[in-house]
């Protein structure tokens, strides 16, 4: 984004004025929440799953649990073990996602935020120096 200053030719973004809840309610801003939750939720939802999986058969598959795999490797550190794999792997496929299609679409959103942003100011007020504003006459020039 543009907050870094001197990145963009233009003003700051923390420097124009925003209305959020005009942005929040725009198109583009709707459908990166809409792709993010389309990930995040079922994403969310297997973990959960998987994690709950793991503690209900350590609570109450103990024979299966301690079956040994190789050596004294059990089957519940095996799934121990995944609960960490499932988090890298999870992890990464956030972020590949999140480049390909969050960011896109967060870039879109934060431009129409700034064009609403720009289109709200309208058009620069026509002057002709100080002279012309009544305010910064003195009083002697307002008469």
């Amino acid at each position: 984004m543009a907050a870094d200053p001197g990145r963009t030719d233009g003003p700051d973004v923390l420097d124009r004025p925003i209305d959020w809840e005009r942005a929040e309610r725009s198109p583009e801003f709707r459908e990166l929440i809409s792709a993010k939750r389309r990930f995040v939720v079922p994403a969310t939802i297997f973990f959960l799953a998987w994690y709950l999986g793991f503690i209900l058969l350590a609570g109450y598959a103990t024979d299966f649990m301690g079956e040994s795999v190789y050596e004294g490797l059990t089957v519940g550190y095996c799934l121990a073990l995944t609960q960490f794999v499932m988090v890298f792997v999870l992890g990464l496929w956030y972020l590949k996602k999140a480049d390909s299609t969050f960011d896109p679409l967060a870039e879109k959103a934060a431009r129409r935020a700034l064009e609403t942003a720009d289109e709200d100011r309208g058009p620069a007020r026509f002057s002709t120096g100080a002279a012309d504003d009544v305010t910064a006459r003195t009083p002697e020039q307002r008469s």
